[in-house]
């Protein structure tokens, strides 16, 4: 097996191979995987080709029987001891994300965290699956009759993943996707190959039959249509950005498709009995991953009596945040995923600036990294208000009348989650009613996730809903059964 071509020993045991059939294929051709920090090579990966993916379907779809027939018990077991492998190798995977996409170690490890325990979740609803008894004998013409409902494998998933949590984003598909009985060929993103091979060696290692889980690793587009557009494909779950979700209901035709796309994430400060709290966790829901987040916080709304104390607490809490290099356990952030993401922030900071808004703190490149900013007095039409950021950039405006704070949130085209701080019950519960969005978190932000939590957005934010329950359920047919007695 070839491994990592990397200056970091801890490195070489990760596979740079395509994984195919429960088989370590070697690519035609590669690309220079390089740090987003300070551009070091990091691997050389494989770059699949049109018959690498029909290969990887192939295997796919071969394996789906064998799949089919484990058991409950057998597939939750594979699911734990995955969760298993990843608590036991917690540090290389951490170390893993440092290099390929500039996660900082803290905010790495706790994503592994999070991972181990999705897959035991994962592991838990395996055993869930159930149908139930239908009354038939409720109608007139059902006497004599017995049914029920049961769950089936849909078959062949497609799963194409961000690079923002290339550990757990990617648990989220395939957890759900073998504890219904289904075979898997992922596309992780181009830039987060390593940790989507890592993990497959771990399916290997766990048991998951060959052919079940296939990873082939390149550009979005040759690969990504070519499983979107492919018939045997039962189900396509992609987590990504608008543009492409959208690409891909279009060409998806029939079916399933569950996409996890934008979002703009509003937070309103209305009250709370610990400001200082509020507005430290409001720093670290915008700036945790340097704002790489699809529930990062972008706007926050603060009743202007505690808007000024508010701001200051969140200025001193954002230039207290370490910069620097992602491997260094003390940095809590490091450097954008592209250079061209880094100048688009830039970009957006520079015309927020010239059409009247006022920077707070932040708002300069250091070598990659991009410092957190706050910004203010930036109204709702730029792009630093409206667009999504995916990026250190927070905007933090006073508002006068609670009416009008729910209506600056659902003014987006986005509705993922929303968070509100307020100590009125009646409030927290009319902005549960009124904010258009697909989770609304009373008491903090609305970075806040649960892995066993349903999670999807309304708008341009998404379609269909993940947490290990809900995405099992979508990876499912319902079949339903009836005895003539």
């Amino acid at each position: 097996m070839t491994m990592a071509k990397t200056t970091d020993t801890a490195l070489q045991s990760v596979p740079t191979q395509l994984f195919i059939g429960g088989n370590w294929v070697e690519g035609a051709q590669h690309y220079e995987l390089k740090s987003p920090y300070d551009g070091h090579l990091v691997a050389l990966i494989p770059l699949a080709q049109p018959d690498d993916v029909e290969a990887a379907l192939q295997a796919a779809q071969q394996a789906a029987p064998a799949m089919r027939r484990l058991t409950a018990y057998e597939r939750s077991r594979i699911l734990e001891r995955v969760s298993q492998l990843i608590e036991e190798n917690i540090e290389l995977c951490a170390l893993i994300a440092a290099h390929e996409n500039a996660k900082p170690l803290k905010a790495a490890r706790a994503e592994l965290a999070r991972t181990a325990e999705t897959y035991k979740f994962a592991a838990e609803e395996a055993k869930r699956l159930h149908g139930e008894t239908v009354p038939l004998d409720a109608a007139k013409s059902g006497k004599g009759r017995f049914g029920f409902t049961k769950r089936e494998p849909l078959g062949v998933v497609a799963a194409i993943t961000p690079f923002n949590f290339p550990f757990n984003l990617v648990a989220h598909k395939l957890g759900p996707a073998f504890a219904a009985g289904n075979t898997v060929v992922l596309k992780p993103a181009y830039q987060t190959p390593l940790s989507a091979l890592l993990i497959a060696k771990f399916f290997a290692e766990a048991g998951l039959p060959a052919g079940a889980l296939n990873v082939v690793t390149g550009r979005g587009g040759a690969i990504g249509d070519r499983l979107v557009t492919d018939s045997r494909v039962k189900m396509v779950t992609f987590t990504g950005s608008v543009p492409v979700g959208l690409g891909i209901k279009e060409k998806a035709g029939l079916k399933r498709v569950t996409l996890e796309l934008g979002s703009n994430a509003g937070v309103i400060v209305d009250s709370t009995d610990d400001l200082n709290a509020a507005a430290a966790r409001c720093v670290e829901g915008a700036f945790n991953f340097a704002g790489q987040v699809c529930i990062s916080v972008q706007r926050i709304y603060v009743l202007r009596e505690l808007f000024e104390p508010f701001l200051a607490a969140m200025k001193a809490k954002a230039e207290a945040l370490v910069l620097g290099d992602p491997q260094d356990a003390a940095t809590d952030v490091s450097a954008l995923i592209q250079p061209a993401e880094t100048a688009r922030i830039a970009g957006w900071v520079a015309d927020a600036e010239r059409m009247g808004a006022r920077i707070v703190c932040g708002g300069k490149q250091r070598g990659s990294v991009f410092e957190p900013t706050i910004l203010t007095g930036a109204g709702d039409k730029l792009a630093v208000s409206c667009q999504e950021a995916f990026g250190p950039i927070v905007v933090v405006e006073p508002y006068d009348t609670w009416d009008e704070a729910i209506s600056r949130v659902n003014d987006s085209e986005y509705g993922l989650q929303a968070g509100v701080y307020t100590t009125s019950i009646a409030r927290a519960f009319d902005a549960a009613e009124r904010l258009e969005v697909g989770g609304v978190i009373i008491g903090d932000i609305p970075s806040f996730r649960v892995d066993n939590m349903p999670y999807g957005g309304v708008k341009n934010s998404g379609v269909g809903k993940e947490g290990i329950h809900y995405s099992t359920e979508e990876m499912t047919e319902l079949k339903f059964v009836s005895f003539l007695l």
